[in-house]
């Protein structure tokens, strides 16, 4: 997948088109991302035992990752992104990373 958890993105399609948050969870899998305060969903619930209570809950629902696409942090704007190898000092220092197809800067690992 081109974004990781804690990358902000922008999405491009759907009724949330235009709008702008982080990644809080990337499923994999399924390829499929939830970002914050985006796509929210109403979920009626009916009581199941005396513990959990019935109503109506609203969460974040998974997006697909084609509709998201990442901000760069450098030059700020949504870009396609590329996997390049970097060299660096020693014989197994390379490493793979990904870079803003806009700008040509390298995109740091978001912290979690």
């Amino acid at each position: 997948m081109h974004v990781r958890t804690g990358d902000e993105v922008l999405v491009i399609s759907g009724k949330n088109k235009g709008q702008r948050g982080r990644i809080t969870r990337a499923i994999p899998e399924t390829e499929r991302v939830v970002v914050e305060n985006i796509n929210i969903v109403k979920k009626h619930l009916k009581a199941r035992g005396q513990r959990q209570r019935s109503g109506i809950i609203e969460f974040e629902a998974p997006l697909p990752v084609s509709n998201v696409m990442l901000i760069c942090p450098s030059c700020g704007k949504a870009s396609r992104t590329g996997d390049r190898i970097e060299e660096g000092e020693g014989k197994l220092s390379r490493r793979k990373v990904r870079f803003c197809k806009a700008c040509d800067a390298a995109i740091p690992t978001a912290n979690k």
